[in-house]
């Protein structure tokens, strides 16, 4: 868009100063364009700990942002932020993906030449194919209406100032001029100008790298993809849709992908190999089939697509498709939204999870059990001062605003002079009140300056008062300390709020005890974790032996030995070392975080990060997996590959499961589909070395895959699974199906050629087909039956079912005749037999042989 509007900043403006009580820092600007001095907008939004109470009062004076008419004149010239919601493919692409593949090329060439040299029998493969890619595109399909719905119910929904009045709207229906409220954990929707802004202080880490928070103030520029800090204000919007510079930076890498993994590259890497294969292998059948042997013209090209199609392993992408599709769907019923598919991977290797206590293990909100004043304060006049403090936050963080429920009656009403944001770096908030001045003069007698935060941070160590602090945090309760800070008004007459040395002689005046609610599941939780080999490390910015004790109560194991953070190495190998001995850290700053996971994943864990705060953000983003709570923090909620709508930490075990489930399954089948593979690219060059007909028609071939490999895996890929997943999926596939096939082919074409010297005559061809396929059908069954392993009642009905179908086509005389199946005399039949039990045995010599010398890598395990 080139085209700009200029935008109305005419708003009326104040009469004079705002009352007195919240949010009173004196004259507001007149409007988003206004050159008054920063001020903080208390917002008419509903509270982000408590939202089904009725929204706080605003005060007056600020900036109104545009009028309707402005915004309908925007939205006419198409200066809309019309960037698309992250989410699935659209339908076309389904289809198109599903549809318009590599292999489902050949296969359709081979099934219309099918059409004019073979009986219908011979085409049946085609017809197999349609209805995978069928079932693949409905899934699909299903899985993006999940997930369009779910993204619906977690999307950022920004508060925009319009005529005066705040009110949530979908980031699609900003316009150009729009002002945007901001406060702590919000993330920047569109590109912008700070208009308002006190102690607004913004990470851009995620765009820029640059690790330290920027303070913004009013006339620097924000940008779309950061996110808030501390503090709040407001923002007036300049470039909107693909203008914004997070747009332009990742609106293809936000879209819905199926690519970005271990698996999906694998088996990428698989079909390269596979093709170049099948080019001279095919080539090869196709000479001998034709040129060499003279044969029937149309036999011979039914038996070359013959030996073609089973080459490829076209149901081994439809079934991944598909095991993703319905994990999303799955997730989804659970509220569970997956932004980005190839986290379902990810949460099957998740060895450590790293858990924030508030949010996680403990609900969001907390109540005022106790205060307990120091030093011979008044308790009456502390109470003040504590609603006081609430008051001068416009954003409250969990604590206070228990403190404002506790006290909001009996605050003090003084006119502020100056406000500290709480910040996960320094551990405090803090407030400074005239308590006699005049509402704005911020010069009186009574000036008094207050800090409230961890008590270990504001007071020098040995404190008497750490003692008592001590001896709660032991009962898993949170404290905090409020404290003076001396004399003056914020600016003058000793440290200002925001200065490193604000809480340098504080003055302990009373500790506010809070008493956190355990989330009822929690305990349970923690007990999956240990039960599956997945360590829960409990990473929170609270005091240690606090956090030790709520997770004592919870049944974490090694709860009892915490650590204080500020006490860890920095060094990543020392760090390390630290976390792998460790469950339970305590005062960790955001910035720790981000270095803790980052060393655990130095020491190959495959690390999960859940999390709901600002503070979470630079660790989820660097995490494997970050899942973050519905309830979170914009900018948590953006970063996270998972979102727990239902803010359920139970939710997270059967992510878990899903994930285990999905990836275990398709290294389970891939097996199936890739020892066919082999041995239809051996038995190929095998015939075409010994210059004798191809053994199976088409429909031979179709009989078995669907038998042993397409019916099986089905049900296999959508059983439940609990191993963890090991990397090297082609590795550790192929170390199973080269062998496999090899045997499976030799056995088969050892079948095959004592057929042909056994039989003669026109209709001996049939009759060597029909051993060939009895041997290669028994050989299948029985990678089937190890693959199936661990036995449960279904998957034994699920072996003999295939097995007993299999009979029914050699017993049904019409079934004999369509399928071109028919088993003459018995001696070559029971030497077909005898010949797949030694190629079965030494199915089960090489297994057992892989398992011992690769252990780790084994797939085979499961529920």
């Amino acid at each position: 868009m080139t085209q700009r509007a200029k935008i109305n900043t005419d708003g009326p403006e104040p009469p004079g100063p705002e009352p007195h009580g919240r949010g009173s820092h004196g004259p507001a600007p007149a409007g988003p364009g206004s050159p008054a001095g920063p001020a903080i907008d208390a917002g008419a939004e509903l509270d982000p700990v408590h939202p089904m109470k009725p929204p706080r009062p605003r005060p007056a004076g600020r900036g109104t942002g545009l009028t309707a008419a402005e915004v309908a004149a925007h939205v006419a010239r198409g200066e809309v932020n019309d960037v698309p919601v992250r989410s699935s493919r659209s339908t076309t692409e389904i289809i198109r993906a599903n549809v318009f593949t590599r292999f489902n090329a050949i296969i359709g060439v081979l099934w219309v030449i099918m059409f004019f040299v073979a009986p219908i029998q011979d085409t049946l493969f085609g017809f197999v194919i349609i209805a995978n890619t069928g079932i693949g595109i409905i899934q699909e399909l299903r899985a993006k209406k999940t997930l369009d719905g779910l993204a619906v119910i977690g999307e950022a929904r920004p508060t925009v100032r319009r005529d005066g009045v705040p009110a949530e709207i979908s980031t699609s229906e900003i316009v150009l001029g729009d002002l945007i409220e901001l406060g702590p954990g919000d993330k920047v929707v569109v590109d912008g100008v700070v208009a308002e802004a006190e102690g607004l202080e913004i990470d851009e880490s995620l765009l820029t790298g640059e690790a330290d928070p920027v303070l913004k103030r009013p006339g620097d520029p924000v940008m779309s993809g950061s996110f808030v800090v501390v503090g709040g204000g407001a923002f007036q919007a300049t470039k909107v849709g693909r203008d914004a510079y997070a747009a332009q930076l990742a609106e293809e890498a936000s879209r819905f992908t199926l690519v970005d993994s271990e698996l999906r590259n694998g088996i990428s890497t698989i079909l390269k190999y596979v093709t170049w294969m099948m080019i001279p292998t095919a080539i090869g059948l196709i000479l001998s089939q034709l040129v060499v042997k003279q044969n029937d013209f149309k036999n011979s090209i039914a038996r070359t697509v013959g030996g073609i199609v089973p080459m490829i392993p076209e149901g081994l992408v439809l079934l991944t498709s598909v095991a993703f599709a319905i994990g999303v769907i799955r997730l989804g019923r659970l509220k569970v939204l997956v932004q980005e598919l190839p986290a379902i991977e990810g949460l099957a290797r998740v060895d450590v999870v790293c858990l924030d206590k508030t949010g996680t293990l403990t609900e969001g909100g907390m109540d005022v059990s106790e205060l307990r004043p120091l030093g011979g304060a008044d308790p009456a006049y502390v109470r003040k001062v504590l609603g006081a403090i609430g008051e001068s936050d416009p954003r409250p963080n969990a604590s206070l605003q228990a403190i404002i429920d506790a006290y909001q009656g009996e605050r003090g009403q003084w006119p502020v002079t100056a406000a500290l944001p709480f910040s996960s770096v320094r551990k405090y908030s803090g407030a400074a009140f005239d308590e006699n001045g005049a509402a704005g003069t911020g010069n009186g007698d009574g000036a008094s300056r207050w800090l409230l935060g961890a008590p270990d941070v504001l007071l020098p160590t040995g404190d008497p008062a750490l003692a008592e602090v001590d001896h709660l945090n032991r009962q898993g309760l949170r404290v905090l300390l409020l404290a003076r800070a001396g004399t003056g008004d914020g600016r003058t007459g000793g440290h200002a709020l925001d200065s490193p040395e604000a809480a340098s002689g504080a003055e302990a005046t009373a500790l506010v005890v809070l008493e956190q609610r355990l989330r009822p599941d929690a305990a349970e939780t923690l007990a999956y974790f240990a039960d599956q080999d997945v360590s829960a490390k409990v990473i929170s910015g609270d005091n240690a032996v606090s956090v030790g004790a709520v997770a004592g109560k919870l049944g974490l194991a090694g709860a009892e030995q915490t650590v204080d953070a500020r006490h860890l190495p920095a060094e990543r190998e020392p760090m390390a070392d630290a976390l792998v001995a460790g469950a339970v850290f305590g005062r960790v700053t955001p910035q720790q975080k981000r270095e803790m996971v980052g060393a655990l994943q130095s020491r190959g864990h495959t690390v999960a990060m859940t999390g709901d705060g600002v503070n979470d953000v630079l660790a989820l983003k660097d995490a494997d997996i970050g899942v973050s709570m519905g309830s979170g923090s914009e900018a948590t909620r953006a970063v996270a590959q998972i979102v727990l709508l239902n803010n359920s930490f139970a939710t997270l075990p059967s992510v878990v499961a899903e994930g285990r489930r999905v990836i275990g399954n398709i290294t389970r089948v891939a097996t199936l589909f890739l020892t066919k593979t082999v041995y239809s690219v051996l038995l190929a060059i095998l015939v075409a070395c010994f210059q004798v007909e191809y053994p199976f028609l088409p429909r031979h071939l179709t009989l078995l895959s669907t038998l042993t490999i397409g019916i099986p895996a089905f049900f296999l890929a959508l059983a439940p699974n609990k191993e963890r997943a090991q990397p090297n999926f082609v590795r550790r596939v192929m170390r199973y199906a080269v062998p496999s096939g090899i045997i499976a082919a030799l056995a088969t074409f050892t079948t095959y050629l004592l057929a042909r010297h056994v039989y003669t005559g026109p209709d001996s061809l049939g009759a060597e087909t029909s051993a060939a396929t009895l041997t290669l059908f028994l050989v299948s069954m029985w990678v089937l039956a190890i693959v199936a392993r661990p036995y449960t009642w279904w998957r034994i009905c699920l072996v003999v079912s295939m097995g007993a179908a299999f009979l029914v086509v050699l017993a049904v005389p019409a079934l004999q005749h369509f399928f071109a199946l028919k088993l003459v005399g018995t001696a070559v039949p029971w030497a077909a037999v005898g010949i797949a039990v030694v190629a079965s045995v030494a199915l089960e010599l090489c297994w057992h042989w892989v398992g011992r010398r690769f252990p780790a890598q084994a797939p085979l395990s499961g529920g």
